[in-house]
């Protein structure tokens, strides 16, 4: 499933984030058997407008039938496809401490094609033992590492000190894609698409919010 051509510029982020969502919901809707959903109740479950719904997916195709509503199997997979859940994602993961432990045996990661192939730390006390079937290695053979097999993805799970240079190291291996844990602003050449998440502005906004 490809986007409609010309509407690639057009799609924000908040709409990548809305499939994502009706991917969750889609996903629980055939666990529960339900076979088709108006735009408006996956509107209601999402806590957004049908208007809204319809419009997010305009931009992939034509979907659903007027009066009758999605089919749920078939939205799915159709939403599955334009994320690219269809295929096998490989990670490196910089940071073996306590966020990088919980993102390497989050489930839900390999459920969704997300497989972490490195781990990359600069702890001696770390190097050489195991997760699952991954051998955690020395940073300084990162590169080394990456062009022996190579990853789509590099998670940065560092310090803030170290992130600046793991990023540099992770493009300079033809990394395509960061996920920045690192609570730091980091810079990627074009060509190269970049994630920060922030857990501390997350709470800081919700703390925000609860002071009000």
């Amino acid at each position: 499933m490809a986007i409609l051509d010309g509407n690639l510029e057009k799609v924000s982020e908040f709409t990548i984030r809305r499939l994502s969502n009706y991917f969750r919901i889609l996903s629980e809707l055939e666990k529960r058997g339900v076979v088709t959903v108006s735009s408006a109740s996956l509107a209601e479950l999402g806590a957004i407008t049908s208007a809204q719904v319809r419009k997010d997916l305009s931009y992939f195709g034509s979907f659903g039938t007027r009066g009758l509503g999605y089919k749920v199997v078939e939205l799915k997979e159709a939403i599955v496809a334009i994320l690219g859940l269809d295929r096998r994602w490989t990670l490196a993961l910089f940071g073996a401490g306590f966020l990088g432990h919980a993102l390497f045996f989050h489930d839900g990661f390999r459920e969704d094609g997300f497989h972490f192939i490195h781990v990359f730390d600069v702890d001696d006390a770390k190097v050489g033992t195991k997760w699952r079937d991954v051998a955690i290695t020395h940073q300084r053979h990162a590169a080394e590492s990456l062009r022996r097999e190579p990853v789509d993805i590099g998670v940065i799970a560092t310090p803030p000190s170290a992130a600046r240079d793991v990023v540099d190291l992770v493009v300079r291996g033809g990394v395509k894609g960061v996920l920045n844990f690192a609570p730091t602003q980091v810079q990627v050449p074009e060509g190269v698409w970049l994630r920060n998440v922030n857990l501390a502005v997350a709470l800081e906004s919700l703390s925000f919010y609860l002071s009000q």
